[in-house]
């Protein structure tokens, strides 16, 4: 039977996961939570096979969770569901140790063969990711994007969704002043002067769903 820890802060989201992995017969929800400080007190006190894991979480976000989840147990897989399409994080949480990426609109076999192959030891990536993951790994074709630590990711992210500096501050626990300390570092790892540059530079790169 393979165990498996959902973590979500919206309870559709895991009710949903719970419903169909409930449909098949080796696999079984033995645990589940809504913020990464949480997650973690589960993995360190029960035992399970697969986590299932959201990026955008209170708090500790789901690349934080995923760090610390691998110093802690580096062969337990993590298996992320996201919002976010893979063009913008597949291949930053592949490096960081993750078992595999799935976008929350991929079918449910999708979700459940993921799961599984997981399980094994294996790595997950859909067909559309695959056909381009070797050029997107690649440090000769980087793009101006993935230069970007994981927390300056998270901050561009939003800026070029168009969220103010207190907005952002607020989502992500820090103080104002700090993301403006993102925002200049941001700028000049890519190389531009103004938000309007990044958001053009992510709508050409389709980063904008």
């Amino acid at each position: 039977m393979i165990r498996v820890l959902v973590v979500d802060d919206h309870s559709i989201v895991r009710e949903g996961a719970k419903r169909i992995i409930a449909d098949q017969g080796d696999m079984k929800v033995t645990g589940e939570c809504s913020d990464g400080r949480e997650a973690l007190c589960h993995v360190l006190e029960n035992e399970y096979d697969v986590i299932l894991l959201d990026i955008a979480l209170p708090g500790m976000d789901g690349l934080d969770v995923l760090r610390a989840v691998k110093a802690q147990k580096p062969s337990l897989p993590v298996l992320i569901l996201s919002m976010y399409p893979e063009k913008q994080y597949a291949s930053r949480v592949l490096k960081e140790g993750a078992a595999g990426y799935l976008p929350k609109e991929s079918l449910p076999s999708e979700l459940v063969n993921a799961i599984r192959k997981v399980a094994r030891g294996k790595k997950y990536i859909s067909e559309s990711f695959a056909e381009n993951v070797v050029s997107v790994l690649s440090e000769d074709s980087k793009p101006l994007h993935d230069h970007l630590s994981n927390k300056e990711y998270q901050v561009f992210m939003k800026i070029i969704k168009g969220l103010e500096t207190k907005q952002i501050a607020s989502e992500l626990s820090l103080a104002p002043s700090t993301i403006s300390t993102y925002r200049a570092r941001i700028l000049k790892k890519m190389n531009m002067n103004t938000t309007s540059e990044l958001v053009r530079y992510a709508i050409e790169n389709r980063l904008i769903p």
